[in-house]
């Protein structure tokens, strides 16, 4: 959805390529069908900007920044919005888990909404489609919290494939997502218009912005001749923006996050299993991959992502790990250097100047695994904590196909 990556020349075509960002939202039978969309290797070859995180504001309640944003109508505008509200509530201490579950996502997606002056009803948007939950994708179905479709993420410049999902990215999904949001109130000066474009496709609404003109300021649900569902999904956006304008109207009570809590963006040097990355930050490993979904084989990939989301209180003990780490190796590197051109044990001292110089970081040693039946490629990357592209660098392998009883060599030889 976003188009920054397109020529301006380029930019109608590709904004009138978008489809129905929603799953549940049929697209009518009339319309035709998406203008060609960018080729799924351009889009493949540009991977999502590694660009960190603002700093996570110093407030803890988001709600307050959240309800100065805005600019829809409240609770009592329309009967149905009111009713919405209700149904999410109605089991308080389930929705308050729900939303603290939500809350780091929300928080972040708050931030990026902010920067490209979106109305803050739409960071609720997640909430409406999925709940905040990064939902794999499969084959021509939409996917991550802002369930898009793959055709549209082509067009968006998110990567998908059997690698990775930007779908599911968090930062470059939020930041297409919110610049496309930003576009279509360009186009239609509407935020009410916009919900509907981003739920039953920009030409739909396009079209009846041409019949009808723009909808007057009430009622709050558009009187147009649009599927329910997409009614719904105004009326559903307004409701929880209703909950969070009043929450003491529905008994309930709106959690908060701690600075610690607050999600940022953190370079990685490396590609690693994303188990590794969890062990180095102190977090469960369920938690970074919730963050990280878009990897598919449960490595981070640097050459299509540089970058891993976690909490704040864990970026700094991942950044630190890092370095102990480059220190421990750098220690290291003389005494095998020493080994490696043959002089004895008196010449050490002798040679350290010149050893340090010239020291190489020394590979792990080296190990061999004999492939079993059903294994692949990337699990035994997970298993030993390495790479895939080092186990194919290490075995000469030119793609991931290995076959049951194969040697292979799980690290290098000294």
């Amino acid at each position: 959805m976003s188009t920054h990556l397109y020529p301006k020349r380029l930019l109608p075509l590709a904004l009138s390529a978008l489809l129905t960002a929603c799953a549940t939202t049929p697209s009518p039978r009339s319309e035709p069908g998406p203008l060609p969309v960018p080729p799924a290797s351009a889009a493949i070859e540009t991977p999502p900007p590694a660009v960190t995180a603002a700093p996570a504001p110093e407030a803890s309640d988001v709600w307050d920044r959240l309800r100065g944003s805005f600019a829809m109508a409240d609770c009592d505008a329309d009967p149905a919005v009111l009713s919405w509200a209700r149904r999410y509530t109605r089991n308080p201490q389930r929705f308050e888990q729900e939303v603290r579950d939500a809350l780091p996502k929300l928080t972040y997606v708050q931030q990026v909404a902010a920067e490209h002056d979106v109305a803050g009803e739409f960071v609720l948007l997640p909430w409406v489609e999925s709940g905040f939950r990064p939902i794999p994708g499969r084959r021509d179905r939409p996917a991550g919290m802002w369930q898009i479709m793959p055709t549209t993420a082509a067009a968006m410049g998110l990567r998908v494939d059997r690698h990775y999902d930007g779908r599911l990215d968090v930062q470059a999904s939020a930041d297409a997502v919110m610049k496309l949001l930003s576009r279509y109130h360009e186009q239609f000066h509407d935020w009410r218009v916009t919900d509907y474009a981003y739920n039953a496709g920009e030409f739909r609404a396009r079209k009846l912005v041409q019949q009808h003109g723009l909808p007057p300021a009430t009622p709050a649900i558009p009187r147009w001749p649009v599927h329910d569902i997409t009614r719904e999904h105004l009326t559903k956006l307004l409701a929880m923006a209703c909950v969070v304008r009043e929450p003491d109207r529905f008994h309930v009570s709106l959690p908060t996050l701690t600075p610690s809590q607050h999600l940022v963006s953190v370079a990685l040097p490396h590609s690693m299993p994303l188990a590794r990355a969890a062990d180095r930050a102190g977090m469960p490993l369920d938690q970074l991959k919730d963050l990280n979904a878009a990897f598919r084989n449960d490595v981070a990939d640097t050459s299509i992502a540089s970058y891993l989301m976690m909490p704040v209180s864990h970026a700094q003990q991942f950044r630190d790990a890092l370095l102990n780490q480059a220190a421990s190796a750098s220690a290291d590197r003389l005494p095998e250097t020493t080994f490696a051109t043959g002089i004895g044990a008196t010449d050490a001292t002798d040679a350290s100047a010149a050893g340090a110089k010239s020291a190489q970081p020394v590979a792990a040693r080296a190990r061999t695994h004999r492939v079993k039946s059903g294994e692949s490629l990337w699990q035994l990357a997970r298993h030993y904590s390495v790479s895939v592209s080092e186990l194919q660098r290490w075995n000469h392998l030119h793609g991931q196909a290995i076959k049951p009883g194969q040697l292979l060599k799980v690290g290098a030889s000294r």
